[in-house]
This record gives structure tokens, C-alpha cells and sequence, in this order.
């Protein structure tokens, strides 16, 4: 490529980590190397099996758990700082033609990074570089910064009728 864009995925409805791991699918299959940080999440969810078989994808993860129903403490902090310093030898490395911060919109909104920090990461980012950052609440200088930005917009969702995550459908 070129030139890299800066794609957001954001909104409260289900779809954007989804989104984003089927855009590296669709670039490791056209040989392009893709990096996937994975901020907030601690648990290997199915999709991350996937460098068992495509060898151009890696995932890092740099959570513990979910934060809906707890306050961060200084090792979510921490852990963020750590992915972030990752992922912008990502960015920066010529190695990957798309890197993917997963959640990192969830990481600033509990003030775990900065969004100067974020956009300072992705602004030194090897100018050919693909970048795609997802999650809820995404900030004013997240979005002006985008090239895309989709929103996710939940309408329905069968977990209100109390049906949990089900393996390989939503996790």
C-alpha cells in the first residue's frame, strides 16, 4: 500500500472487534502482515485461534478483564501503557501493513492512556501503515483523526431476553 488510513469502529451496538478481525483476515489472505493489540480483554476469545492457522497475523493481549463491572487499578494501567508501547513499535516497525488496536477507545474512556498518547502513536506510525482502532465511546480527537469511522448501533439484542455469550457466535 501506499498509503495507510486510520479506520474507527465504534458505537454501543455489537460488531466492532468482529469487523476488525474480519479486515485482517481479508489482508493476511492477501499477504499483508497484521498485528492485533488487544486492549481491555484478558481472555482468549475464539477469534484469536486464528494465528494457529494464518501465520500473518499476531495478537497480543493487554487486559485482564472486563471493567463494566469493576474500577481500573495501577495494573490495568499498566498493562495499557505496555500494550501501547507494543503497538507503536508496530505501527513504527515496517513489519505489519495493518495494525489493530482492539478496544483502545474502552482504554481512554477509564483513563488508562491518554488520547494524546493514542494519536501520537498512530501519527509516528510508518506512513503505509493500515490502522484500525475499535471500541465504544471513541473521543471527538479519535474521529477528527479517522479516515472512517463506522458506528456499530445497537437496535435489538437478544441478550436483553438474557441470553449470554454464546462460543464461536459472540466470543
Amino acid at each position: 500500500m501506499e498509503k495507510g488510513y486510520v479506520q474507527v469502529y465504534t458505537g454501543n451496538g455489537k460488531g466492532k472487534t468482529t469487523a476488525a478481525f474480519g479486515l485482517a483476515l481479508r489482508a493476511a489472505m492477501s499477504g499483508k502482515r497484521v498485528y492485533i493489540g488487544q486492549f481491555i480483554k484478558g481472555m482468549a476469545y475464539e477469534e484469536t485461534k486464528c494465528t494457529a492457522v494464518i501465520p500473518q497475523i499476531k495478537i497480543e493481549r493487554f487486559g485482564t478483564s472486563c471493567l463494566i463491572d469493576r474500577e481500573p487499578n495501577e495494573d490495568d494501567k499498566k498493562r495499557a501503557e505496555t500494550g501501547l508501547m507494543r503497538c507503536r513499535e508496530a505501527l513504527c516497525s515496517g513489519e505489519y501493513e495493518v495494525v489493530i488496536l482492539d478496544e483502545i477507545t474502552i482504554a481512554l474512556f477509564f483513563h488508562l492512556l491518554s488520547e494524546k498518547e493514542v494519536l501520537s502513536a498512530v501519527q509516528a506510525r510508518d506512513a503505509k501503515v493500515e490502522v484500525i482502532l475499535t471500541g465504544r465511546y471513541a473521543s471527538e480527537g479519535i474521529l477528527e483523526a479517522a479516515d472512517l469511522v463506522s458506528e456499530m448501533k445497537e437496535i435489538k439484542h437478544y441478550y436483553t431476553q438474557g441470553v449470554l455469550s454464546r462460543k464461536g457466535i459472540d466470543c
